[in-house]
């Protein structure tokens, strides 16, 4: 059941990537003040979506498995962490190629993107103590209490644009309260885009959640195995 899920989102996710590629290049229509450069935008916002839903599961996971002190929810939690931050340093390369021709520089220190960097910087820590740590439960305590801090970011990325003054465009929806996309195709390849880019990051999340479980469950039998072990020589 769980591998045919597994194959069901991947072919899903693989045919609305195809479906979103030829909607953002064929269909959409080009945007009078960007121009081409524009079309970027319909990965962007998917790749940002999917890092703050990413980095919300893996703050939920951090608190059940506190509270329950169960395996599973520290393997999904991580899991969570490791896709969030793919799509989340896609997120940053694909503003920097946004930014360079409209704002003539690959970086500025602007609101969003500084709250999205420390965002990135903030998980890449997390990532590095499960990495660099040895696999127990101190170190998934210690882990699911930087997920849940980090994930504090989130919301205030999402608000920085009405926070501070910023150069960063509020497309989806603007300071005056409405939105900047006019056409009815940009609203249906933004859709698409994001349909697409949920489906497969939920098969790669699957696919590492699976491999991580699979890790705990070696990870035990040979804790198992070596107390078997003890045992056996003490009688001797």
């Amino acid at each position: 059941m769980k591998r045919a899920l597994t194959t069901g989102l991947g072919a899903s996710g693989s045919a609305l990537l195809l479906a979103a590629l030829g909607m953002v290049f064929l269909y959409v229509p080009t945007e009078a003040t960007q121009g081409i450069v524009q079309r970027i935008f319909y990965f962007h916002v998917p790749c940002a979506w999917i890092a703050f839903v990413s980095f919300a599961l893996v703050a939920i996971c951090g608190i059940f498995y506190l509270w329950l002190d169960q395996q599973v929810w520290d393997d999904l939690g991580y899991a969570a962490a490791e896709v969030g931050m793919v799509f989340c340093t896609l997120v940053l390369i694909t503003g920097s190629l946004w930014a360079k021709p409209i704002w003539g520089a690959w970086w500025t220190w602007d609101s969003r993107l500084t709250t999205t960097l420390i965002l990135w910087l903030l998980y890449g820590g997390y990532l590095m103590l499960r990495a660099m740590s040895e696999d127990t439960a101190q170190v998934a305590r210690y882990a699911a209490v930087v997920g849940i801090v980090a994930a504090l970011d989130v919301p205030v990325i999402v608000v920085s644009v009405r926070l501070w003054r910023t150069i960063h465009p509020a497309v989806l929806v603007t300071r005056q309260g409405g939105h900047g996309l006019e056409d009815p195709r940009m609203v249906a390849t933004l859709l698409v885009s994001i349909a697409a880019f949920t489906l497969f990051a939920a098969w790669l999340l699957m696919l590492r959640f699976a491999t991580l479980r699979t890790r705990t469950r070696l990870n035990e039998l040979a804790r198992h195995l070596a107390l078997n072990e003890l045992s056996r020589r003490g009688e001797e």
